[in-house]
């Protein structure tokens, strides 16, 4: 008997694109219509009453042999179904382990429908017991049972949900439930999900008993013979009035879940919020207090005896969800205790508190429901690596079903950090619910999700406690400064986040914020400067340049600084300005105008000191220049206005040999300019060693570009010649010179 399929749907789309929405797995037929009699949906009106009565569960501890049938048919399966079946088996799932997560979920809808049919039919219906779900392991038929009290299926219903691969007997049911649908929640969306039982078992067996007719059919297909046999069972395995029965026999390179331990993992990362009791069969261990024999041999009368205590090793179903998702509840009706226990023990975090929450819920166009969290501390697997790719901190589900926490698309990598769930049915999943496409919905929560994470972070800077912010900052500071580099639409939101040590504060934080406020009245930028700590920027020559007007400059002391503020440019209506860069303007425009005279004067003047250094120096640095922002530093090294730091070029080089390159080719990049500071005494000297033609200029201007260097951030090149160099300023004949060397050794030869 041939049975109609969507494969004439599924199969293009499968062929053709890698991700695709739910709804090209509805099946145009016209031939099956919900909610008629015996259709294989039940109306409320179809409920007899053998229905009417109390449920209950329960799974023999051992697999029952098959019972005897009747009117059994097979059905063969068309040719292009077989091939749709081996995509799904072999191509649709990249984890096999969410096998277990789509079965239960089946599972769990068929509870729903049972309760909600059960609370429509009437009074004594909706005191019956809640449905259930166990799972059980047969090592000796190597099988896997699924077994659940939920609504179960007719002979029509399993022709329609399990014969037709691309029918969802869930989607049908929330199309004839209407308007009533705001009172069902169902997890299944996709008819594929069953066949995920073939990525583990070569064989499958369904026993099933209806609501409708209390019957009890047996479906049983290898996924390989081309068919699947439905038959009528004469013995009723189920206790309670309805239910479906899951048994895999699983491959033999799936044995591993037959194992309580991997089960049990599998559940809590999967089910764990799943609304009805998940039981899984396990083995445990318990210990018992009994007489100790051997130590109440000489037991004298009247004394007490003594016990032992022995291990004992008992069966039985364990509860595996007990965990309530917090985030589908009202935000007014959940604690703050409750928010932390959550926080512990949903993420691991039993030894953290967290810093802040915050709980909220999208409606209308996209429905979402979100509980995100700021860590107290750095998780571990951001402590080595700050985008780990393993580091699972948002995870996504799907009506409290867990889909994945590798979805990078939901929060952008700078909120890398933030600990949370986000629960949506409107979220374009593949097929298999392990990719997520770009769509406007996803950009409508993506946006939610960082105005939220940012407004956690604003409520954190103004709480009472500032070392509050302080930790946070310390902790996850560098994944703010990545937002600004990388997030053009909120870098501005982000920037009064940012904190940064400075001249007037070298001991605390200062926010732009607090630069701003307390800037001198007439200046127009804001000041910065580049450094490899903060003592160093202290002690740079180039700061006096600044501070010598009662300017305040920040320092960046981290190449990421530095990064961040040439991308952010501009706080408000100032300007960011790295004074470490050449051609520094301070001041009104009529003061600028009367320094560039000044140092044009001073270049006229020292120009022999400048072309003799510059001839001294060649290849080291790209000019000289005099300049009359140094009071008391006689020269400082300066960078072109596209050059790169000194702190930078030490990143970036140290990043090339991690790479394997050791060298790096700097380029002009690397050659900065000298400044000199005509007011100093030790620039006069040099003055007057090149206008004098002194044998020691060439030593001196040396030493001059060498400490400049070092203030300046730079590396000595050659420390052995900048030894030889102060040594010989201390004592001109501590250190020989190579050309007196060289006439020592000329004289020996005969």
């Amino acid at each position: 008997m041939k049975f109609t399929t969507a494969a004439s749907i599924l199969l293009p789309l499968i062929t053709t694109s890698t991700a695709f929405t739910p709804a090209a797995f509805i099946s145009k037929s016209n031939n099956l219509k919900c909610f008629e009699k015996n259709s294989g949906c039940l109306a409320t009106s179809d409920l007899s009453s053998d229905v009417k009565r109390s449920w209950s569960l329960s799974m023999s501890t051992e697999t029952e042999a098959e019972a005897a049938t009747t009117e059994s048919e097979t059905y063969e399966f068309q040719a292009e179904v077989g091939r749709v079946m081996d995509i799904i088996i072999n191509s649709l799932y990249s984890d096999r382990d969410v096998f277990l997560r789509e079965l239960v979920s089946n599972a769990a809808d068929a509870c729903d429908k049972k309760r909600f049919l059960s609370i429509t039919a009437d009074s004594s219906e909706s005191a019956a017991a809640e449905p259930e779900i166990k799972i059980k392991s047969d090592k000796t038929n190597q099988k896997l049972i699924i077994e659940d009290s939920g609504v179960g299926m007719t002979r029509q219903e399993l022709i329609n949900n399990l014969g037709n691969i691309a029918q969802s007997g869930t989607k049908k049911f929330l199309e004839a439930l209407g308007e009533n649908k705001q009172n069902i929640n169902l997890i299944g969306q996709f008819g594929v999900g069953f066949y995920s039982s073939f990525l583990v078992a070569d064989k499958v067996r369904v026993v099933t008993k209806s609501m409708t007719d209390g019957k009890v059919y047996s479906w049983e297909s290898d996924a390989t013979g081309g068919s699947y046999t439905i038959s009528e069972v004469e013995d009723d395995p189920f206790e309670s009035n309805s239910g479906t029965r899951l048994e895999m026999t699983l491959k033999e390179d799936a044995f591993e879940y037959m194992e309580a331990d991997k089960l049990g993992n599998l559940l809590t990362k999967y089910s764990e919020f799943i609304e009805f009791p998940i039981s899984l069969w396990k083995e445990k261990t318990e210990y018992e207090s009994v007489p100790d024999v051997e130590a109440n041999k000489e037991l004298k009368e009247g004394e007490e005896a003594k016990m032992k205590t022995v291990p004992k090793t008992v069966e039985g179903f364990e509860l595996m969800n007990t965990q309530k998702p917090i985030w589908l509840r009202s935000p007014k009706d959940v604690t703050e205790e409750e928010y932390k226990e959550f926080y512990k023990t949903a993420f691991k975090m039993g030894y953290d508190e967290k810093m802040a929450h915050t709980h909220f819920s999208l409606e209308g166009s996209v429905e979402c429901k979100a509980l995100l969290y700021v860590p107290g501390m750095l998780p571990f697997e951001l402590s080595k690596d700050m985008f780990d790719e393993n580091a699972s901190n948002l995870r996504l589900y799907v009506k409290r079903v867990f889909i994945n926490d590798k979805f990078d698309e939901m929060i952008p990598r700078w909120l890398k950090f933030i600990k949370g769930v986000v629960d949506s049915d409107d979220l374009p999943l593949n097929v298999g619910r392990e990719i997520l496409q770009k769509s406007k919905v996803l950009n409508i929560i993506r946006k939610r999700l960082i105005k939220k994470s940012l407004d956690m972070i604003n409520e954190i800077t103004k709480d009472e406690d500032e070392s509050k912010y302080i930790m946070f900052w310390n902790n996850f500071g560098k994944y703010l400064k990545v937002g600004v580099v990388e997030d053009d639409l909120h870098r501005f939101e982000i920037a009064p986040l940012l904190r940064f040590f400075s001249s007037s504060s070298e001991e605390e934080y200062r926010s732009l914020e607090d630069y701003e406020g307390d800037m001198k009245e007439g200046q127009k930028s804001i000041y910065y400067i580049t450094a490899d700590s903060k003592a160093k920027a202290s002690k740079s020559p180039i700061l006096e340049k600044v501070t010598s007007k009662g300017y305040e400059v920040l320092y960046m002391v981290e190449p990421l600084d530095e990064i961040c503020v040439q991308s952010l440019a501009r706080f408000r209506d100032y300007d960011l300005v790295d004074i470490t860069k050449e051609g520094l303007d301070i001041g009104e425009d009529e003061e600028k105008e009367e320094s560039k005279k000044t140092v044009e004067k001073l270049n006229e003047e020292f120009k022999p000191v400048l072309e003799y250094m510059e001839t001294l120096l060649g290849g080291k640095i790209k000019k000289a220049t005099m300049t009359t922002l140094l009071k008391s530093s006689p020269a400082a090294l300066v960078q072109g206005e596209y050059g790169m730091s000194p702190s930078m070029q030490k990143y970036m080089k140290a990043q090339s040999v991690a790479l394997g390159d050791s060298s790096m080719p700097m380029g002009n990049m690397n050659q900065a300019v000298l400044e000199l500071n005509p007011e100093n005494p030790i620039v006069k000297d040099l003055q007057r060693m090149v206008e004098m033609e002194q044998n020691e200029k060439e030593n001196f201007g040396m030493l001059i570009y060498d400490v400049a260097a070092m203030t300046s951030g730079y590396e000595i090149e050659d420390t052995g010649d900048f030894a030889t160099r102060v040594m010989k300023l201390m004592n001109s004949e501590a250190v020989a010179d190579e050309a007196d060397d060289e006439v020592k050794d000329a004289e020996i030869v005969e």
